[in-house]
């Protein structure tokens, strides 16, 4: 703990010194933020008023970094700022001590959740109109310290197998599962939501209660993305994994984002990719919670 103490305070000197990239800025106090599980988090606050959020790693974290960054400036491009703020990257930098995301500060507060809910659905309908038509994401990127991979594709069923599915399996192998012998059921998977007719919107992609809330004037906020292009319910699908999401927030996205037909058999399946994330990363309940799934799934497609 000493250790990493010293570390993180050259990593503040180092963003504020001469060749920094907040360089002419002096910082007045640094504080802990609770809540991140891989990094460390500071609210920092500045002589001259300003106030900023840091993420703070290792030399090896600014990849995900830079990935987190991206995924903001995607989500941000496409958010409507009236009712959905998503915060746009000030940076992420590589120091001599580490690496840095460096984001604004948000004014969390708690209420009614609708402007979530909306702003949410206003994202998801802005990107699908201005998509390329292809499923995936152009890099390499992470969803916790989980990998997801790279990859475009036309078919929506293709894409969530490829890039989801499969990679989280080959992991899965690790506590029993055999891919091989799930051949059957992910080419069903795969037939099953290549059949959907469905187009391509950008995706926070991780979305639990931890990282979406409420501003203290009202808009709601989404952060720390697993963003790619995806069929929108994957979205919807995980604010009902964990819980968190009231009825005025499904009303909201509803009333913009008509609910499609059959959308709640599709929750599960949707899910599956987070449980075995979990699962690879955690262990324990998890496990059993992706074998129950998959036999669920194979008796309703199989």
């Amino acid at each position: 703990m000493a250790l990493c103490a010293v570390m993180n305070d050259l990593l503040f000197r180092e963003m504020v010194s001469a060749n920094g990239p907040l360089s002419g800025r002096e910082i007045a106090t640094i504080s802990p933020v609770g809540g991140g599980c891989i990094h460390q988090a500071f609210c920092l606050d500045f002589t001259c008023g300003d106030r900023l959020f840091v993420k703070a790693g290792t030399a090896s974290a600014l990849a995900m970094f830079e990935v987190e960054s991206e995924g903001l400036e995607a989500l941000h491009r496409h958010a409507d700022a009236r009712v959905l703020a998503v915060p746009r990257p000030i940076g992420s930098w590589l120091l001599p001590s580490g690496s840095v995301l460096v984001l604004p500060w948000l004014k969390l507060g708690s209420g009614d959740q609708e402007a979530l809910g909306r702003g949410l659905a206003l994202m998801h309908r802005d990107s699908m109109e201005a998509s390329s038509g292809c499923f995936g994401w152009h890099r390499d990127g992470f969803i916790g310290s989980g990998h997801q991979p790279a990859g475009w594709s036309e078919r929506w069923g293709e894409a969530f197998v490829d890039y989801r599915l499969r990679p989280q399996l080959k992991g899965a192998s690790r506590w029993g599962l055999n891919p091989d012998d799930l051949k059957p059921l992910l080419d069903a998977i795969t037939t099953h939501l290549d059949r959907l007719e469905v187009s391509p919107s950008l995706v926070h992609g991780d979305l639990w209660g931890g990282n979406a809330g409420l501003l203290s004037d009202g808009r709601g906020t989404i952060y720390d993305p697993a963003a790619w292009w995806a069929d929108a319910e994957v979205d919807v699908a995980m604010t009902q994994l964990f819980g968190g999401f009231t009825s005025s927030f499904y009303d909201a996205y509803f009333a913009v984002m008509p609910k499609r037909s059959k959308a709640e058999q599709r929750v599960e399946l949707y899910n599956l990719y987070h449980l075995l994330n979990h699962a690879n990363l955690f262990g324990g309940s998890y496990e059993r919670q992706c074998r129950d799934t998959m036999k669920s799934l194979a008796r309703q497609l199989l």
